[in-house]
């Protein structure tokens, strides 16, 4: 009777060893999953803040309404909290204000700045609430769809 205690114990402990493996794994997929958000929330908004002030640059300007620009930064955020498993906006958020600081960088050294210091700050900073505005909207989004199936 002993020793059928002890085999059970034993199974009953390897099981519970294996459970915690498999949760620790799966835990640290969701983390990487994470960063990968974060990432790709990084390259985007930086795709993204390249693409208007290279290429439509004076579209905008030229229509009267300047700040429909801004309206793009939605896109990186919401990409990249569909890319996030965790269902997080602070990892999104994350990568753009990491970017933030890259993309002021770029425009003050490489492209002949058209605003002072202080205006490119506000923009790239509109920009990162844009952005958390974008994974906000899509896990608003993906709730409400979920809770209707």
């Amino acid at each position: 009777m002993d020793c059928r205690n002890a085999l059970s114990d034993r199974a009953f402990h390897w099981n519970e060893t294996r459970s915690y493996q498999g949760q620790y794994q799966e835990a640290c997929l969701k983390y990487k999953r994470g960063w990968a958000s974060a990432f790709c929330c990084f390259l985007l908004f930086i795709v993204v803040c390249l693409s208007l002030l290279l290429n439509m640059k004076g579209a905008f300007r030229a229509s009267g309404h300047p700040e429909l620009g801004l309206l793009f930064f939605i896109i990186p955020g919401a990409i990249a909290s569909f890319v996030s498993r965790t269902r997080n906006v602070l990892l999104p958020l994350l990568g753009a204000m990491l970017a933030a600081p890259l993309c002021l960088l770029i425009m003050r050294l490489w492209l002949t700045p058209d605003r002072s210091f202080w205006q490119e700050l506000a923009w790239l900073f509109s920009g990162v609430f844009w952005c958390a505005l974008g994974a906000l909207c899509y896990l608003f989004i993906s709730t409400l769809v979920s809770r209707r199936s």
